[in-house]
């Protein structure tokens, strides 16, 4: 293997991606406006959440009541009447519809227990879900603090005291940033390097190359510490600019640990977009192996849900993928400022599953070059 070789060839995939304004223009969104929107727009929490009441008791209660309903979780509450509850929320102008009946305060006061009734749009899953919670404990709250005459406090037979490590303020801003740039890291280096193959093949370089003095492994080496270099180099300006700079995200470990570990992720992914791209014949077929291979490294990796919740089996499974040990180093690393003697095992393991990918990976090339 000559170095020279797979200098000057690497340097041709990098001056070939520069003349590709589609990949480029790919390049620059996942890693701006794609992190931008994923940390700022996250389903998993109740915020302006659209809820309409209907008031037909117009008491003190039920004005305290509607009081209660305020930003970030719920946007001003919209009065409407019966009529338009249901028509709302049909066109999808609300997700919540709480209707006071009449007669509801001077019923609480009596003692009686008067109904209210709460309509939900079960379509938007996650808000109904956790809002259907949030608004039980607001009307139940404001309801025994008016028939009370002030806030009761809660008297625990035990001092509670919770510190939040790692996230204080709980900002989903945090985690969601950070995640999608290891998203975008993932499929990026996937993409780039099958792309990178089967533009060769499409444009019918790939014959020239089978004819020049240089070898498949030559080949190969080149597009991926290429297409490595440049998912890297946008991965850390994304980290610096946009989650550092423009979503204020503080980081606690060290950034080059976390590019050294995603260095070496990138030897295992690379290799698989290589050995994807050695499957396929176009780029539609290309994109199709893309999805059936991003979709569970990303979903069963950790990154979306802790692996803890999934079956014995899938997390056992799941140990074979690169994703699930590069999810634990760089959640370690950013996160909870872990160092080398932290996270060794897992640099090991990306380094033996990258080895194990990129033999594979060179076999199906070498028969590809056939």
């Amino acid at each position: 293997m000559q170095f020279a070789n797979i200098l000057n060839l690497g340097i041709k995939e990098l001056r070939s991606l520069g003349r590709d304004p589609l990949m480029l223009l790919l390049i620059g969104y996942v890693f701006t406006v794609s992190v931008y929107t994923a940390a700022t727009s996250l389903p998993e929490t109740l915020n302006k959440a659209p809820i309409a009441i209907v008031d037909e008791d117009h008491s003190a209660l039920s004005v305290r009541i509607m009081d209660a309903f305020y930003p970030p979780y719920f946007t001003p509450p919209v009065l409407t009447t019966l009529q338009e509850m249901d028509s709302r929320m049909d066109a999808g102008l609300t997700t919540f519809s709480l209707d006071i009946p009449p007669n509801f305060q001077r019923d609480v006061l009596a003692g009686r227990r008067p109904e209210v009734q709460l309509n939900i749009d079960a379509t938007r899953m996650t808000q109904a879900f956790t809002g259907g919670g949030y608004i039980q404990t607001i009307v139940t709250t404001e309801v025994a603090a008016f028939v009370q005459r002030y806030r009761a406090a809660t008297i625990l037979p035990v001092e509670f005291a919770a510190r939040a490590r790692f996230n204080p303020t709980l900002s989903n801003t945090w985690f969601g940033a950070v995640i999608r740039v290891i998203d975008e890291i993932t499929m990026l280096s996937i993409i780039l390097t099958g792309a990178a193959l089967i533009r060769e093949r499409e444009h019918g370089t790939i014959e020239h190359l089978v004819v020049m003095p240089v070898t498949p492994l030559e080949i190969m080496v080149s597009k991926i510490w290429a297409m490595a270099v440049v998912v890297l180099a946008s991965a850390a300006l994304s980290l610096v600019f946009i989650v550092q700079g423009l979503l204020a995200v503080p980081i606690e470990g060290s950034v080059v640990l976390f590019l050294a570990g995603a260095a070496v992720y990138l030897f295992a992914t690379t290799s698989m977009g290589v050995f994807l791209a050695t499957m396929a014949r176009s780029t539609p077929q290309f994109a199709l192996l893309v999805i059936l291979a991003i979709l569970p490294l990303q979903m069963l990796s950790g990154a979306v849900t802790p692996r803890e919740s999934m079956p014995q089996l899938l997390q056992d499974v799941m140990l074979a993928a690169p994703t699930t040990h590069y999810i634990i180093l760089a959640e370690a690393v950013l996160f909870r400022g872990a160092g080398l003697d932290v996270v060794w095992p897992q640099l090991l393991a990306l380094l033996g599953i990258g080895a194990v990918l990129f033999v594979l990976s060179l076999q199906r090339f070498r028969r590809f070059l056939r």
